[in-house]
């Protein structure tokens, strides 16, 4: 951990805009980003002075790995994990129902769902999707929202959306072999089977995405 680490930290502790930040700094907002990205290595004397003045704070709080903010606040952050971060507004598109059973046409769904910035800085195609159907209940329950992404491709495994011949649609994991495609269910119901399609099938299996993060719904709050 490090600049970045306790910045962020510093904008949660203090519930704080990088705006504001950069008005109490004496710098742009840029700058404040570049020390957030790490792009920048080290945070001038004069403007670390300032901000540790203004916040009562001390500069190891701000660029020591072992002692900053990050550290006091948070503990070690894990390698991958979402930072901490002020909150910003983040949205993405509902457009649908997909069944998690059989496959079946979409119901069509025009709304908009608040998301984790981090989480769709990582995937900024993504959309979402609402679970209907217990086909994958043992990883999400009915009602939640998926967000897919259009743009990764899924490994053997992933769970993924599907359409069956260019109109069904149906969340399932998929797996590859040699010569067939499986889309297998992840269910506390064992009446779901696998679906299976050889590469004599007369049908289509088209991938339009993977999920790629879950979230309860209005409904399920």
């Amino acid at each position: 951990m490090g600049i970045p680490e306790n910045i962020d930290a510093l904008l949660v502790k203090f519930d704080m805009t990088p705006e504001g930040l950069a008005r109490i700094a004496g710098v742009t907002t840029a700058t404040v980003s570049r020390w957030r990205t790490g792009s920048t290595e080290a945070i001038r004397p004069k403007t670390l002075n300032r901000i540790c003045e203004a916040l009562e704070l001390e500069p190891d709080d701000i660029v020591s790995d072992q002692n900053g903010l990050a550290a006091k606040e948070h503990g070690r952050i894990p390698d991958g994990a979402i930072k901490p971060c002020a909150s910003e507004p983040a949205y993405a598109p509902l457009l649908g129902r997909v069944h998690a059973g059989e496959a079946q046409e979409p119901d069509v769904l025009q709304d908009a769902v608040p998301v984790p910035y981090e989480i769709i800085k990582r995937h900024p195609q993504g959309y979402f999707l609402q679970v209907e159907g217990d086909c994958m209940d043992n990883v999400y329950p009915e009602g939640c929202y998926i967000l897919i992404d259009p743009e990764q491709r899924p490994s053997n495994g992933s769970i993924a959306v599907v359409s069956i011949d260019g109109a069904d649609y149906v969340m399932r994991r998929l797996y590859r072999g040699a010569n067939t495609l499986i889309l297998s269910p992840d269910s506390h119901n064992a009446e779901h089977e696998d679906m299976v399609f050889a590469a004599t099938t007369e049908h289509t299996v088209e991938f339009h995405g993977t999920v790629v993060w879950f979230q309860s719904s209005k409904e399920m709050e």
